[in-house]
């Protein structure tokens, strides 16, 4: 639809054709070759032009309405999950959505195909091994956000084993359910549960718990076997008489260092259903050892309590404490090099009871973390070693911690800095001390309410080991505070947690580095790799191509390569099956070879033969919930009757467009052609 607006008042129009007769009749008045008929057409043709020409100077402006009809979209979402393998007939419910899809497009409607995963397809395949139905609902409606989406139709046997229910969201458009499946619960034995620990340490047991469940078995003795390396390791056998849940607990040697498989195996019993859920694979990774933390103190201290507190929430760490006199301690960890870190609490006390410690386990390579309080004989440090000089001796104030923004080797809490404005002072020695230049602060002294540039806490590196000082007497006193405050000690736990997981873990100087992203991927995804190659200034550097080679179970070597380069560090391996793989990648840096290995495991995704009994009360809520209809497999020909006697709501899109008058094509022509039709009728009838 077109209109004319105007930029001036359409009063001029008026003046626009004056204008015209006014110039045709200056021009036509006076005697021509031609006879009065041919002069009134001239004068007509001049008249019309001039006034056209003239209309154009008071900016007349096109505007164009353009409307168009969205027509409603109803999306097909297929449960393509395994658990319908065999439960429904693929042929006859592919032609039942093709026939569905033909008559919806004949009435008017747009119909889009998806499977769970979101793609759109022609032909499904009940491949899925998780079933998201709340995910892929959701997807859908982002999908076809800006779009006239009238409806969903969810055909699925209303099982979900990933993802939250679809019944606890809120949904914009109408979902109608078609069930398909079985909803009769059959004999069956169920492996429901596997707990164990993900990570055990060598020469340990780890325990192993399995959950099976009993449907409509009573009676019959189940049996569980534990296998390790494809070998009966442990057995167990358990009547199932009025149970439904049963319980059977295993404990496996750790003994190899390295990703171990193992497997339970439900052994099948008469009448039962299903067998593929009566066995699942799982992996523990077994470590040497876990990082020991060595505090050696002189006498006992409520600070250790709190430092003892943080180390033992990680199962990676082992807390060992020494304090001569009092507590025995393995001689050989008193060794150097034998503790990640060590932490001296109140070192070179006034009796020096652990000078000779310090002086010993400071030859080796591990960290320290000295605790500087009121015990410590400070004028003794800088003669025993440690580059911290006081200057004032005796005296005492006392602070509260503030965070040094420009410390940047680990992150802060976000709210750190308030939570530490709560705490209660501690006793700190009074006045400045000198430390060294390559010390970085981590926290600050706050006396009173004034922040100042004197440390608290500090960290330096020293023969190519880490060092840290913290200078002050109380800590428990800060972890007491915030737990009476909140009922837990978030922020002081997490900041001497990455405080000792900083100094217990040692730098890599490696020149080529070379790590999957993850201990543990899925079997539906793929597992990403990340290179990393340095010079000698340890800058990163790129172009180097770096060779792979992948290695399964069966002994079966997969070669991959690629090249670094800026965002292109990572490399993505996909269709790994599940199963533990060892990796080994090599690349040249500075003409020598370099090479990294590492193993990964790949989990199985075995969720979806656990439960095969559909569940169609979850489809019926769903349905009500959102304003649609639940229909079974047998009712195709209702659900195509109910959208074709709904009212069908296109949306109508409108879009205008405005345009000078000179600018349309239209215009122009008929200028052209009253000018060339009055130079055309001029020069036949002889004039010029």
């Amino acid at each position: 639809m077109q209109h004319l607006i105007f930029e001036s008042s359409p009063a001029f129009i008026f003046l626009c054709a004056l204008a015209g007769v006014g110039y045709a009749y200056l021009l036509y008045r006076t005697k021509h070759p031609w006879s009065k008929r041919i002069n009134q057409v001239l004068f007509g043709l001049r008249a019309v032009m001039v006034a056209l020409l003239a209309f154009l100077l008071i900016g007349p402006i096109v505007k164009l309405t353009t409307n168009s009809f969205e027509k409603p979209m109803v999306v097909f979402l297929v449960d393509n999950s395994t658990s319908l393998t065999g439960k429904i007939d693929s042929t006859r419910t592919i032609n039942q959505i093709a026939e569905a899809s033909k008559q919806l497009k004949d009435h008017g409607y747009e119909v889009a195909l998806r499977d769970l995963s979101g793609h759109p397809v022609e032909k499904f395949t009940w491949r899925n091994k998780t079933t998201d139905l709340n995910g892929a609902l959701k997807n859908v409606i982002t999908e076809h956000e800006e779009k006239n989406l009238a409806s969903i139709v969810l055909l699925s046997d209303g099982i979900y084993n990933s993802g939250s229910s679809p019944v606890f969201s809120p949904w914009r458009v109408p979902i109608s359910t078609v069930g398909v499946g079985d909803t009769i619960e059959h004999p069956d034995l169920i492996l429901k549960n596997i707990a164990y620990n993900k990570i055990a340490y060598q020469g340990n047991k780890f325990p192993v718990r399995v959950e099976v469940a009993v449907q409509h078995l009573s009676g019959e003795p189940v049996t569980v076997s534990l296998l390790a390396n494809n070998k009966v390791v442990a057995k167990q056998t358990k009547g199932s008489e009025n149970k439904s849940i049963l319980d059977f607990d295993f404990l496996q040697d750790a003994n190899e260092k390295g990703i171990q498989r193992l497997d339970v195996v439900i052994e099948s019993v008469a009448g039962e259903s299903n067998s593929k859920n009566n066995r699942a694979g799982f992996f523990v990774e077994v470590i040497e050892g876990r990082k020991k933390i060595l505090v050696i103190a002189p006498a006992p201290h409520p600070d250790i309590k709190a430092l003892k507190s943080v180390v033992e929430k990680n199962s990676n760490y082992e807390f060992i404490l020494h304090i001569p006199g009092i507590s025995k301690t393995d001689a050989s960890l008193l060794q150097p090099g034998k503790a990640e870190l060590v932490i001296f609490h109140q070192p070179f006390d006034r009796e020096m009871k652990t000078a000779a410690l310090y002086s010993q386990l400071s030859k080796g390579k591990s960290s320290l973390l000295l605790l500087i309080g009121t015990k410590t004989n400070l004028r003794t440090l800088p003669a025993n070693g440690v580059p911290l000089t006081f200057t004032n001796f005796g005296q005492q104030d006392e602070a509260t911690p503030v965070v040094n923004s420009n410390f940047h080797d680990f992150e802060f809490s976000e709210n750190s800095n308030s939570v530490f404005a709560r705490y209660p002072p501690i006793t700190i020695p009074f006045g400045k001390f000198t430390y060294p230049a390559n010390a970085r602060i981590l926290l600050n002294q706050r006396i009173g309410s004034v922040a100042t540039d004197r440390p608290m806490l500090l960290v330096w590196e020293e023969n190519d080991r880490k060092m840290a000082a913290f200078v002050g007497d109380g800590l428990w006193k800060w972890r007491l505070e915030e737990f009476s405050a909140t009922e837990k000690a978030e922020v002081f736990d997490e900041t001497f947690a990455r405080l000792i997981q900083y100094l217990s873990t040692l730098d890599d100087k490696r020149k080529f580095r070379f790590f999957s992203t993850q201990s543990e991927f899925n079997e539906d995804g793929p597992v990403v790799f990340e290179g990393q190659v340095y010079n000698d200034l340890f800058e990163k550097i790129y172009g180097n191509k770096i060779d792979i080679a992948l290695t399964d179970e069966k002994g079966k070597t997969t070669r991959y390569n690629y090249t670094l380069s800026p965002g292109g560090e990572r490399y993505r391996v996909g269709g790994l099956s599940a199963g533990k793989y060892q990796y080994s990648a090599t690349t040249l840096v500075n003409g020598k070879k370099e090479n990294v290995s590492g193993q990964f495991l790949v989990a199985e995704q075995n969720s979806e033969p656990q439960n095969l009994v559909a569940d169609f009360g979850l489809l019926r809520k769903l349905s009500a919930q959102s304003g649609g209809k639940f229909y079974s497999q047998k009712d195709w020909s209702k659900l195509i009757s109910d959208f074709k006697t709904s009212e069908i709501k296109s949306v109508i899109h409108s879009e205008e467009s405005f345009d000078p008058l000179i600018h349309v094509k239209w215009f122009f022509l008929l200028l052209l052609l009253l000018i060339s039709a009055e130079w055309f009728i001029r020069k036949y009838m002889g004039g010029y």
